[in-house]
């Protein structure tokens, strides 16, 4: 009953106050901080106190299980020579050593906690949990909160999230979510409001990113760690420079409607992923984006559906289902063509040229100048710039792949 911060000699930074006053509420939260602004040491001692105060199962999610045996579970502080865990959860906390293969700490109250990656998220079913971190939550898997938000209700748990910004996607998504929500504490800390680093520091990393990626992707990384611009072009993003230039020329356009004509579609079918269809219509020398829809795990019949219930409601005429090349493969199962099946179900399918992938990346690239979106295209919006290469550390570049 007397341990109830893990690490006594551990001092709260005074920008952290008001999350930690959430944290001894047991609030759920989602907590946009910069670049070493001191996120899992604060929330690492913040699950100690709650796993000491209500003896129950917790559990500390990283966006890879690799991530969280190296940055947490292995980690050995540079100053002191200590591992993470232990100078965060001291031994006098626990009734066993540390469970290695699980990643578990026993605590003395019976309390457990257990560090795992959100790449195998799955592994916690039926944990019957009584809080979760999910740090870097930008990085982790989408689905993560939605796997465990039932798990929580049930429970009377907390989710904290936290992590720098990766463009629009799902933690947007939840920062957002705990702005509007009184049952959430929602922060968003840029350098500029900790002043945790000098004048000095500030600079020096920001030429450290210039240098590393080139002038424009190293300002955009900086403002995304740095200054928690959730606007800034992810790191290696085609459409990023087109997609700045929609948003800031006010192109996302809540009154654009379609005109007299028909709306056509533009479909991506989707075998392992999504299948998505874009709603479209040129007019003069602009392309009005309408609307878009995905979904997976459904046939076609169920985007038909979906169709039909738009056009219906809006009033549109009907255009043409622009379709990938392979869609005039015979599936299996059927011995039918996908374009087949469209027909059948009313659709008016025409197949795209067979252009490789860059090819279509820069078609769209040269496109989207053109291009005016309404609002209801949000999540593709956002798709279009999560889309980007990846960076590979080792070789100082970026992966031609996708």
């Amino acid at each position: 009953p007397e341990l109830h911060i893990p690490r006594l000699d551990w001092n709260l930074r005074p920008y952290q106050r008001k999350a930690w006053g959430a944290v001894i509420a047991g609030q759920s939260m989602a907590l946009a901080w910069h670049r070493r602004a001191g996120k899992d040491e604060v929330l690492m001692n913040g699950i100690g106190v709650q796993a000491m105060k209500r003896p129950a199962s917790y559990a500390y999610m990283l966006p890879e299980n690799l991530h969280a045996r190296r940055a947490i579970w292995q980690a050995v502080n540079p100053h002191t020579g200590k591992r993470r865990i232990l100078e965060t959860f001291p031994r006098e906390m626990m009734s066993a050593d540390p469970n290695e293969t699980e990643m578990r700490l026993q605590f003395v109250n019976n309390s457990t906690l257990t560090f795992f990656g959100s790449d195998n998220f799955d592994r916690m079913v039926g944990a019957s949990l009584a809080g979760i971190v999910s740090s870097e939550h930008a990085l982790s898997h989408p689905s993560a909160y939605g796997f465990f938000s039932p798990m929580l209700r049930e429970s009377g748990g907390f989710f904290w999230a936290i992590s720098t910004p990766r463009g629009r996607n799902h933690f947007h998504t939840l920062i957002k979510h705990a702005e509007s929500s009184p049952d959430w504490f929602s922060e968003v800390l840029t350098i500029n409001d900790t002043g945790s680093l000098s004048a000095e520091e500030v600079e020096e990393a920001r030429a450290e990113y210039v240098s590393l990626y080139g002038v424009d992707q190293g300002e955009a990384l900086f403002n995304q760690e740095y200054l928690c611009d959730f606007n800034a072009a992810v790191l290696g993003a085609f459409y990023a420079r087109e997609m700045a230039a929609v948003r800031g020329e006010g192109r996302i356009d809540a009154t654009l409607e379609a005109v007299k004509g028909p709306v056509h579609r533009a479909w991506d079918l989707g075998v392992r992923d999504d299948t998505s269809i874009w709603f479209w219509q040129v007019v003069g020398g602009q392309v009005y984006v309408l609307d878009c829809y995905s979904a997976s795990g459904v046939g076609l019949d169920h985007y038909a559906s979906e169709i039909e219930r738009r056009y219906a409601e809006k009033g549109w005429t009907h255009g043409t289902d622009w379709v990938p090349h392979d869609a005039k493969v015979r599936e299996l199962g059927t011995g039918r063509t996908r374009v087949e099946t469209m027909e059948s179900l009313g659709l008016k399918p025409r197949l795209v040229p067979n252009a490789g992938l860059m090819d279509g990346i820069n078609a769209l690239r040269q496109s989207l100048p053109r291009m005016v979106f309404h609002p209801d295209c949000t999540a593709g919006i956002e798709a279009l710039e999560q889309y980007r290469r990846e960076w590979d550390d080792e070789k100082r570049t970026f992966r031609a792949s996708p």
